[in-house]
């Protein structure tokens, strides 16, 4: 999303990032020896806005990603050796997506699109979760995908993060707040054609994106200028620590590559960069963000 912090913060923040930007140059390039799940830019002039990753099951070294707002619904396919689109997704049967800001695949295999954004901070009564089976072969294709309709217990509010737990298959998003989010958890199961009702169970940061680590035992939040790792178990938050999050020009996405041995941390903006950063304790094997 384009919003960021105001109050007594927002103009130091705002300050700080117009300093760094001078520093940052255009972002990574694509890896010299052609291995996947290392720093990479995404080449496609269409993907300007890229909102959320999310490490292929499938196909490895492919991330899915997507523009947030005033796109159309779309979700790209894009080869971290290369930085290339290897295909674009056309979401059919969802309406008009209105700020699509996360996604995230399930241990069903299925890719979960947060239609979450919302930046008057409740100004929709309800937002949308779109999902549909990660595909098989990587080409331009039309799918079917399943919209829920989801609203928050304690009322309507803005949001960038969304995970789906890989083993549970239990949805999770992540509130955005200056003075501090909230964690909130979906149904067991999420029901197409009801009101999907998602609960606090705790609180967070400022957040812009999430993920779950492959085994399920770690839940990543970042925000625009550092990231948290929060040992999970039985759908709450645990003990924390900080994330060596890079400095990126507009730092909205985070998942773990599909081994878990490493973070990538994505940003907005027209070829934008993903950047690696090597996760404690290596990877955590099996399953998927």
């Amino acid at each position: 999303m384009r919003s960021y912090p105001t109050g007594p913060a927002g103009p130091r923040a705002a300050a700080l990032a117009a300093a760094l930007l001078l520093l940052a140059g255009a972002g990574p390039a694509v890896a010299d020896d052609g291995r996947p799940d290392r720093d990479f830019t995404i080449e496609d002039p269409r993907i300007t806005e890229s909102s959320g990753l999310a490490a292929s099951r499938a196909h490895p070294g492919v991330y899915w990603t997507h523009n947030d707002s005033d796109d159309g619904p779309y979700v790209f396919a894009v080869d971290s050796r290369t930085g290339k689109t290897l295909a674009t997704i056309t979401m059919r049967g969802v309406g008009e997506p209105r700020d699509v800001e996360g996604i995230s695949i399930g241990p069903d295999g299925d890719l979960y699109v947060g239609d979450i954004g919302d930046n008057l901070d409740g100004s929709w009564s309800h937002v949308w979760i779109y999902r549909f089976p990660e595909p098989k072969e990587l080409r331009d294709a039309t799918v079917n995908a399943v919209q829920y309709d989801v609203k928050y217990a304690d009322g309507a509010r803005n949001a960038e993060a969304l995970m789906v737990h890989p083993k549970t298959g239990r949805v999770y998003i992540a509130s955005k707040n200056e003075d501090g989010g909230g964690l909130y958890e979906g149904p067991a199961k999420l029901t197409a054609g009801a009101v999907n009702t998602f609960r606090r169970v705790g609180e967070v940061p400022w957040v812009t994106d999430g993920a779950f680590s492959p085994d399920g035992k770690r839940l990543v939040l970042r925000s625009y200028f550092s990231a948290r790792e929060y040992a999970f178990e039985n759908g709450r938050l645990g003990e924390d620590r900080s994330v060596a999050a890079p400095f990126q020009r507009q730092a909205e996405s985070v998942t773990y590559t599909a081994d878990g041995s490493a973070l990538m941390f994505g940003s907005e903006g027209a070829r934008s960069g993903v950047v690696r950063v090597e996760a404690e304790g290596g990877g955590s094997g099996g399953g998927q963000e």
